[in-house]
């Protein structure tokens, strides 16, 4: 279980990095909106999913102090 959780917050707070830089890089070049999204929405919901990457760090983290 420890090491599920461990992936996925690496994934997660990869493609959560990769989420933010690309709304900081849009709405740096001029525009408010990415596909269908606004940038600010991109920007939340990768600050989102790298929270639920820490979040599962945390838990694994915790896990192993009870051990």
């Amino acid at each position: 279980m420890n090491q599920l959780l461990r992936w996925i917050g690496r994934i997660a707070g990869l493609v959560g990095l990769l989420m933010c830089m690309a709304a900081v890089l849009v709405r740096a070049s001029g525009s408010y909106v990415m596909g269908n999204f606004q940038v600010g929405t991109m920007l939340q919901a990768g600050m989102a999913v790298m929270i639920l990457g820490c979040l599962a760090y945390l838990t694994v983290l915790v896990d192993g102090a009870r051990d």
